[in-house]
């Protein structure tokens, strides 16, 4: 890389990125001080590490040719992978969930790092048949290239990062102009089979009386019946299609797979989900079910916020985090000890923080000749702006708890280092804009 190359760096992309990274060591150290002050835990130690590390590897990325990576895509998926597969079988168990590799005292959680296998091989593929944009075997081969990973996540089972998959797909088809009906499909099938999952806890927990109609939902034999009357209603559709070529044959058929899907996808939910994964769902809807049990995380994170006011209540000043009241607060729950502490007008700086990150990566996307390399930025911006509204979404209750980390913020040095070896991408991207 030539001096000027250098010079051409984005810092528009790389300061708010080294500010977060500061704040997360700042509010780690003071998630460590218990209330007599005395601190506690030297997490923020190793997350200084882990964030030097993780800025070190994205200034080498940036010298990088990033037309490497399309090169070795389909190697660095396979061989990631393997790793996931390796980590499912022999991971090291925390929570019942195998998600880490031990390496003695460390430990590397694979599914965050393989996000990015997936995001430079689905923008390699999308590349390569950018001239093909109208082919429904486009949009099946994105799906599986991402359902791949995320289906051995979610054995895992860790529900968070598998969406973080769904959500990199959906930003990524988009750009690549599939065909809109395509991806409000997959949208259509997840809201509602999100909704399909639901509705019967609500009925259960918080309703407490049972409505007829509900049944659909939640006995088997009265699923397969339905599933048995739409698939007829479609095949018949089919054959309308073919013999007179309506177009409201098409719709019957679209509509009647997207219930078959949702019905089918929410019954297996309810019978994979692991009980801790449902009560999750349950207290998202009503916290106040067993504030003492799994609501507990969401009321506290709450109250933290809140406490925070409008200018919070300063530095290490907080009461949440210094009781030990927020479970997990170095890690899922950072937003609510930096909203504490810092209030409303903390939240919207880092929310500026974030918005400039996905801005910048959009704009890369927008003035790069090379369509992998808008791919990648459009994975990227997906990533980085899934998991900021579902974590801060989560603290503020507005979203169930997933256990997905802030990205920069939060502790974790696998997050750490998945996230700068992206943003090590985006800068080499951004050196080599004009370069096809």
């Amino acid at each position: 890389m030539r001096v000027r190359d250098i010079l051409g760096v984005d810092y528009l992309l790389l300061l708010p990125v080294m500010v977060l990274l500061v704040l997360g060591i700042l509010f780690i150290y003071s998630s460590g001080v218990n209330s007599d002050g005395v601190l506690v835990s030297r997490e923020y130690l190793r997350q200084i590490v882990w964030a030097s590390a993780g800025l070190f590897a994205a200034i080498v990325i940036s010298y990088i040719n990033y037309r490497r990576f399309y090169n070795f895509s389909i190697y660095i998926y396979i061989i990631s992978l393997l790793f996931l597969v390796y980590t499912l079988l022999f991971g090291h168990v925390i929570y019942n969930a195998a998600r880490w590799l031990r390496f003695g005292s460390i430990g590397v959680q694979m599914s965050e790092f393989v996000k990015l296998s997936v995001i430079v091989l689905l923008a390699r593929f999308l590349a390569d048949t950018d001239r093909n944009r109208e082919s429904f075997s486009r949009f099946f081969i994105s799906c599986v290239i991402v359902f791949i990973p995320m289906g051995i996540v979610l054995l895992q089972p860790d529900l968070g990062t598998a969406l973080v998959y769904i959500s990199i797909l959906i930003t990524m088809i988009f750009l690549a102009g599939i065909k809109m009906r395509y991806v409000m499909f997959m949208i259509s099938c997840m809201a509602i089979t999100g909704f399909f999952l639901v509705l019967p806890l609500w009925q259960t927990f918080i309703l407490r009386k049972s409505i007829p109609l509900l049944a659909i939902l939640t006995n088997s034999r009265v699923i397969v019946l339905t599933v048995l009357f739409f698939l007829v209603i479609a095949v018949i559709a089919v054959f309308g299609y073919m013999k007179f070529k309506k177009k409201y044959f098409f719709w019957v058929v679209y509509v009647s797979a997207i219930i078959v899907f949702s019905l089918a996808a929410s019954y297996v939910a309810r019978e994979v989900l692991k009980s801790y994964q449902i009560m999750r769902l349950i207290v998202f809807l009503d916290p106040n079910v067993d504030p003492r049990g799994a609501g507990w995380n969401i009321i506290q994170s709450i109250t933290a916020i809140g406490a925070g006011g409008f200018t919070g209540q300063g530095f290490l000043q907080g009461t949440q985090s210094h009781y030990q009241f927020l479970p997990e607060q170095s890690t899922d729950f950072i937003f609510s000890i930096f909203s504490e502490e810092s209030g409303f007008l903390g939240g919207v700086f880092v929310f500026s923080l974030y918005l400039l990150i996905c801005y910048r990566l959009i704009t890369i996307m927008k003035v790069v000749t090379d369509p992998f390399a808008r791919y990648v930025c459009a994975g990227l911006a997906g990533m980085f702006s899934f998991h900021f509204i579902i974590n801060v979404g989560m603290t503020m209750g507005i979203m169930p708890i997933t256990g997905l980390p802030l990205l920069l913020m939060s502790h974790g040095g696998s997050s750490v280092m998945t996230s700068m070896i992206g943003i090590g991408i985006a800068l080499s991207i951004f050196v080599r804009r004009y370069n096809r």
